[in-house]
C-alpha cells in the first residue's frame, strides 16, 4: 500500500513544530544523514544549490529512506521548474523572488492540480508511476496531491511584504517561507537581524499565516535563534545548511584537539 502522507502537516496540527536545513553538499549521503541526525525535513536548494532536478531527485529518494520529509526550493518561478521538483517526490516546493500576489496566484496554477491549479499529469515517480493506491483514481490523485504537496512562497522582497494578507490568502498557498537574510537587505538593514523593521515584518508575516491557517517557515543561523522563532510560533525552521554543520564540527572537534595538547 503507497499512500501519501505529509509529515510536516501533520506534526503542526498536532502542534509539534518541525526542525530541518537546507541541503547543499550533494550526494544521497549527505541527504540521508539530515534524517539519520533527527532532523525532520530537508530543503533540496536548486536556486543556490548546483541541483537539477535528477539530482533533487536523488536528494527526496534519500532523505525519505530516513524518513525525512523532503522539500525543494525551486531555481525560479517557472512552470518546468515547479512541475519538475514535484514530479520527482517533492513534498513541498519552497519558491524565493515572489514580488505580487498574481505571481503567487500563477504558481498555485503550476504546481496544484485541478480544481485548484492546472499542473499538468503524468505517471511519475511522485505517484509511483502510477501505481500508488491514491492514484488509481483520477479525482483522489488530485485531491491527496493537492492536499499532501505544499506550495511555500518565500517572503524576502518588500512586494512580498506588502502584499503579504493578499498572498497567504490566496487558496493553493500552504504557507510562507519567510527568508531573513533577503528580507533585511529589501528593508534596508543589510544582515541587521535584530533590527526593529525587521522584526516586526517577521512578527507581521507570522501573524497573518496564523490568522489564515497556513504553516510559517523560517530560516535560522543559530540555536538560540532558533529556539526564539520556535517560541514566537513558527512551525518550521529551517536550520543553517548541511555545509555549516560539516565545517563547525570539524572546527570544534580541532578545536579540542588542539586544547587538549595544550594543557
Amino acid at each position: 500500500m503507497i499512500v501519501l502522507l505529509n509529515q510536516i502537516k501533520r506534526r503542526a496540527a498536532q502542534g509539534q513544530p518541525s526542525l530541518g536545513t537546507f541541503y547543499e553538499l550533494g550526494g544521497t549521503a549527505a541527504a540521508e544523514c539530515v534524517g539519520i541526525g533527527g532532523m525532520d525535513f530537508v530543503v533540496v536548494d536548486t536556486e543556490h544549490g548546483p541541483f537539477e532536478a535528477e539530482s533533487a531527485m536523488l536528494a527526496v529518494m534519500a532523505a525519505e529512506r530516513r524518513g525525512c520529509t523532503p522539500l525543494v526550493r525551486a531555481r525560479d518561478l517557472s512552470r518546468p521548474a515547479i512541475l519538475k521538483l514535484l514530479d520527482v517526490g517533492a513534498m513541498g516546493v519552497i519558491v524565493p523572488d515572489v514580488h505580487t500576489a498574481e505571481e503567487v496566484k500563477q504558481l498555485v496554477e503550476y504546481a496544484k492540480y485541478y480544481p485548484l491549479g492546472h499542473r499538468g499529469y503524468a505517471p511519475t515517480l511522485a505517484s509511483a508511476y502510477g501505481f500508488s493506491d491514491y492514484a488509481q483514481n483520477v479525482d483522489e490523485l488530485f485531491s491527496t496531491s493537492n492536499r499532501e504537496t505544499l506550495l511555500i512562497p518565500q517572503c524576502e522582497t518588500k512586494e512580498a511584504l506588502e502584499h503579504i494578507e493578499e498572498i497567504v490568502s490566496i487558496e493553493g498557498v500552504d504557507g510562507i517561507f519567510v527568508g531573513p537574510y533577503d528580507l533585511s537587505v529589501a528593508l534596508g538593514k543589510p544582515a541587521q537581524l535584530e533590527a526593529p523593521e525587521l522584526l516586526a515584518a517577521i512578527a507581521h508575516v507570522l501573524d497573518v499565516c496564523k490568522r489564515h491557517g497556513k504553516l510559517t517557515m523560517i530560516f535560522s543561523g543559530s540555536p538560540e535563534n532558533t529556539a526564539r522563532c520556535l517560541k514566537q510560533g513558527f512551525d518550521c525552521v529551517a536550520c543553517g545548511m548541511d555545509s555549516m554543520f560539516l565545517i563547525q564540527a570539524i572546527q570544534t572537534y580541532v578545536a579540542d584537539v588542539k586544547k587538549r595538547l595544550e594543557n
